[in-house]
């Protein structure tokens, strides 16, 4: 628990499951930048940590965005891999997500449902009212946790997981997140970051049964000081 290597954050890990703390411009899987992914980090402190010759396997459940921080996990087993799996695909898995925005919504509680179209051409989705050829429905839940002098605090339930979902609804009700350039927001973090963190994450253990409830420590800026 708490280990750090090359920045890495463990929040919990056991024969089964590690849970880290992502941070912004980590990719979690490796992509078209060729940058290493936070699953290589990851097998390479399993390998040192436990003296594992030979290949580790680590298994991918979920990602982040790259700018985005917060919970992710991840699965040490095949067995915790597929079990895991059919537990988001029956929505068994509870995320919550914080959100910083600067414009403060209409409502300080709602549910948002729309239809979100991603373009593979600029790596973005459009949100529509009503369904449209290629969109997938999405839902979220919000409400005003903390209203700092020029910023907002959002937390965020999604009942869907849709590309950039959190991003493109906010910013679809006028109020784009912090930094999040892509969507809106007038300027960029310094670090490239948005304030956007998937800040709990709450399951069945897939292989032990147990309650599991982990909240990833926000990162250190001012604002998200100032939320805490």
């Amino acid at each position: 628990m708490g280990s750090t290597i090359k920045n890495l954050q463990i929040l919990f890990e056991d024969n089964h499951l590690i849970i880290v703390n992502k941070q912004s411009g980590d990719i979690v899987q490796g992509d078209k930048t060729g940058d290493q992914p936070l699953s290589d980090i990851i097998k390479e402190y399993i390998k040192k940590n436990y003296n594992k010759p030979g290949n580790v396997f680590l298994g991918v459940v979920h990602r982040l965005d790259r700018p985005t921080t917060g919970v992710v996990v991840f699965a040490r087993t095949s067995k915790a891999l597929e079990r895991f799996n059919k537990m988001l695909r029956n929505k068994e898995v509870h995320k919550t997500y914080w959100a910083v925005v600067k414009n403060k919504p209409k409502n300080s509680k709602d549910s948002l449902t729309s239809y979100l179209k991603k373009n593979p051409k600029n790596n973005k989705s459009t949100s529509y009212s009503s369904e449209i050829e290629g969109s997938k429905k999405a839902i979220l839940h919000y409400k005003v946790l903390k209203s700092l002098t020029n910023y907002h605090l959002l937390e965020v339930d999604l009942e869907t997981g849709r590309h950039h979902q959190i991003r493109c609804q906010l910013a679809s009700i006028g109020s784009p997140i912090k930094g999040d350039l892509k969507y809106g927001f007038n300027r960029s973090n310094k670090d490239a970051s948005i304030h956007l963190h998937a800040r709990k994450i709450e399951f069945i253990h897939p292989v032990s049964k147990e309650n599991i409830s982990i909240v990833a420590p926000t990162p250190k800026d001012v604002i998200w000081d100032a939320c805490n």
